[in-house]
């Protein structure tokens, strides 16, 4: 990375090392009962992926296709009850495996209708043993798909936290970054969430949209916060290739000023919701400080592995990271899709990257350093013999050099909210050579 796009807030979005586009298909293809034989299986997440949507919203690059032909969302559950019956099996005996936390994602989860939403919420408990009843349950939803009847299934089997997609509260923007919906209708969505008695509601919005003025972005915010939401995620605007916006404006290539209006709503966002009553947990998320626990207390994201089912999920082991096949555009993804739905064989894994030690490294740090609660020094010392400072000391005093890592507090390693706030420059630095030139080769395909 150059020092011109280190000076530049905005690279890459990092909310999982390595990024699906660094995975390549796995020859040997490794059975699941092995890769899970010596693993740690007390504290998992579980993760379901719905690749369907309604709408393709035009600034959106994630794994899904729009709509669904007759019988398709029928078929894609009955491939995931076979996934799961397949995986379940893999992981062995029933008394060492245990989920602590669960995720409904996409896609849109609700995009299938109620009675699919049962059988989803069935495959969970009965297929691969997770009470979703006791444990955090997160779900995904868009305003036009939080149907009464879709959230009081999602109510009565448990799901502790809602997040909805509203992306901006005026209309323009939501056309301006193709998102055809209506204030009004947004509003009746989030009427029928706090009916439904979740206890947390997550609203995402969007800042740096064509036409969005600090003003707007206000109205939005305040918007939001009439229904006090329990979280608020606050992301930047990205146009990323293959994407409608990336066809309609302009190109993924830089754009200073471009970068100053997103930096410049990002701290007036912040700002807003400090004074009201919000905590920062990290550049994207936002958290009422009243607001009930939400998330597994024995869960770490950094340490403990991961189930995905779908075809657009991962798996973490500590040695390998797989799922299936990746893309973007939609006559691809329908493909990967319909070769999901008509699979057999999901005892082992196909697409993926190998983890050593030092990419092991790389990812607890990256994703500890990107929290507001920062790196405690010597979680990091017990699990790998050294310090972060041995590991990645050029990188951490570039950083520091910035003025983006405190130094109140030298045994936990944290950013400063100017380091925060330049988090998507931070992450894509701490990527290895190996991982850039990975999905560089991917991106040239």
């Amino acid at each position: 990375m150059t020092t011109a796009q280190l000076t530049s807030p905005y690279q890459h979005y990092v909310y999982a090392y390595p990024h699906k586009t660094a995975y390549r298909r796995l020859p040997d293809r490794p059975a699941l009962t092995d890769l899970w034989a010596t693993e740690p299986k007390n504290t998992l997440s579980l993760y379901l992926h719905i690749p369907f949507c309604e709408v393709r919203c035009g600034f959106c690059n994630l794994f899904t296709r729009i709509g669904a032909p007759d019988g398709l969302t029928g078929a894609y559950l009955d491939a995931l009850e076979r996934q799961a019956s397949a995986v379940r099996d893999a992981l062995g005996d029933t008394d060492e495996v245990r989920f602590a936390t669960a995720v409904f994602g996409g896609g849109t989860p609700t995009f299938l209708t109620a009675a699919e939403l049962e059988r989803l919420c069935d495959i969970a408990e009965r297929r691969m043993g997770a009470d979703l009843r006791t444990v955090p349950l997160s779900v995904e939803a868009s305003p036009a798909t939080a149907t009464a009847d879709r959230l009081a299934v999602l109510a009565d089997r448990g799901t502790t936290r809602l997040s909805l997609g509203i992306q901006s509260f005026v209309d323009a923007e939501a056309r301006a970054a193709v998102r055809p919906q209506r204030r009004a209708d947004v509003e009746a969505a989030l009427g029928r969430v706090r009916d439904a008695r979740i206890p947390v509601l997550n609203i995402d919005l969007i800042y740096g949209i064509d036409g969005q003025t600090e003003r707007s972005w206000r109205h939005s915010l305040d918007a939001a916060l009439a229904w006090r939401p329990e979280e608020l995620y606050l992301y930047p605007l990205y146009v990323r290739p293959l994407t409608g916006l990336d066809r309609r404006t302009r190109g993924p290539g830089p754009d200073p000023a471009w970068d100053e209006q997103r930096l410049r709503l990002y701290r007036a966002g912040r700002d807003h919701l400090l004074a009201h009553g919000y905590t920062q947990q990290s550049m994207r998320m936002f958290r009422r400080t009243d607001a009930p626990p939400q998330g597994a207390d024995d869960y770490a994201c950094q340490t403990d592995g991961m189930i995905g089912l779908g075809c657009g999920a991962r798996s973490y082991t500590s040695g390998l990271h797989y799922s299936f096949d990746y893309a973007v555009d939609m006559h691809q993804i329908r493909a990967i899709v319909d070769t999901y739905v008509t699979a057999d064989d999901f005892a082992h894994a196909e697409v993926g990257y190998r983890m050593d030690p030092r990419e092991a490294r790389r990812r607890h740090l990256l994703q500890s350093l990107l929290q507001a609660d920062g790196l405690p020094v010597e979680d990091y010392r017990a699990r790998f013999g050294g310090t972060p400072a041995d590991d990645f000391g050029p990188e951490l005093r570039r950083f520091a050099d910035r003025g983006w890592l405190a130094d109140a507090d030298p045994a936990t390693l944290r950013l400063t909210p100017e380091g925060l706030a330049h988090s998507d420059a931070i992450g894509p630095e701490l990527f290895s050579p190996a991982v850039r030139a990975a999905m560089a080769a991917y991106e040239r395909k």
